[in-house]
């Protein structure tokens, strides 16, 4: 088996080994994305206008092919439309009446509760499987890979979705081989499966299809026209850690709280042994086994979350944050949370904390 994995576009470095086919006897490849109640309007049509935009743009943008590479299409499950989770509906054609397909796209989807049931859309799971037998490749956005992962083609292979729905799909899929960290995973000896993360990275999806199937020059042409954004920093700084504390141990369960009312203790590990009365090993044994991280690897990963938060809603400087979550060594501080995010707490700040409100300036 063939994989591959990337953690955003880079057209420099994309499928540039070889090109995939655009069409026998210059006809574009068909595109099925399809929308079924769960979907998110944004990535239906986001996919839906920059695939099919390209025929128009081609007349005044420069480095775009001349021969229309895609014909992208809504496909639905049975009815010709479909109320998406937004309350819209979408206009479609049954997958019945689709007898070839180059692509499957099955969106970002937003289920309720956040969780998946199985067996709602057996007609078009059927309809998918017997498409990939004819040769679809198939893409997943985000939580798409829920509704894809139900034809089991997935098992066994890598694939990439938000991370923080990652134990949803590995509860549910758990043959999947899960990689959150990365923005684009691609699998299969001819690349046929392929997986972006959070909602948003159908940008990287689209340009990914654009290098593969026409060139990086007309893929840098559409994210210039667009504004579309390659997620190159990953995934692991859109993380949040959420402690479990579902693991019936009321005494792992006491030290946690202890732990966060005392987070920048000095020898958090020294004194929260000492809170429980227990002997170190024993006490280190036991919480692992309820928390699945050591003492020390739980105390790190509170303290680099509070000091995303306050990167995010703060000006403070660096060594000022680290300080007051524990860290008096700047340099330490930084590498940890390079560690834990993929990103320096500098380069996480700028991503993340949103621009003050625009104000009207005389």
């Amino acid at each position: 088996m063939g994989s591959a994995v990337g953690s955003g576009f880079s057209p420099a470095r994309t499928h540039s080994r070889r090109r995939d086919t655009i069409a026998t006897n210059n006809r574009p490849l068909h595109v099925s994305i399809l929308a079924v109640p769960d979907a998110m309007l944004s990535t239906v049509t986001g996919i839906y206008d920059v695939l099919n935009s390209m025929a128009v743009l081609a007349r005044a943008v420069p480095d775009l092919p001349q021969t229309p590479p895609f014909t992208a299409e809504v496909v639905t499950e049975t009815e010709t439309r479909v109320k998406v989770v937004s309350g819209l509906s979408l206009s479609g054609r049954p997958a019945s009446e689709v007898q070839r397909t180059n692509i499957i796209i099955a969106p970002s989807l937003m289920p309720a509760s956040l969780s998946w049931e199985k067996g709602r859309h057996e007609e078009l799971v059927r309809w998918i499987r017997r498409m990939h037998e004819q040769g679809s490749v198939l893409v997943s956005a985000c939580t798409g890979l829920l509704l894809l992962g139900e034809t089991g083609l997935f098992d066994g292979r890598q694939a990439t979705l938000h991370p923080q729905l990652l134990e949803i799909c590995r509860q549910t899929y758990p043959e999947i081989d899960l990689r959150p960290e990365h923005v684009l995973v691609t699998d299969g000896a001819r690349e046929q499966f392929v997986s972006s993360g959070g909602a948003t990275t159908w940008h990287d999806l689209v340009l990914y299809l654009i290098t593969r199937y026409t060139s990086a020059a007309a893929a840098v042409e559409m994210a210039r026209f667009f504004a579309l954004k390659a997620h190159d920093e990953g995934q692991a700084l859109y993380s949040v850690f959420v402690p479990p504390f579902d693991h019936g141990d009321a005494m792992v369960r006491d030290a946690q709280h202890w732990l966060a009312r005392h987070l920048a203790c000095e020898t958090p590990v020294e004194a929260v042994v000492a809170h429980s009365g227990m002997a170190p090993r024993t006490f280190k044994r036991r919480f692992r086994a309820a928390t699945g991280f050591s003492p020390m690897g739980y105390v790190q990963r509170l303290r680099v979350e509070e000091a995303k938060r306050c990167l995010e809603r703060t000006r403070d400087p660096v060594e000022e944050i680290g300080a007051r979550v524990g860290y008096v060594d700047p340099a330490f501080f930084r590498r940890l949370f390079k560690r834990v995010t993929m990103v320096s707490p500098a380069v996480y700040r700028q991503q993340m904390k949103l621009p003050d409100p625009y104000r009207h300036r005389q």
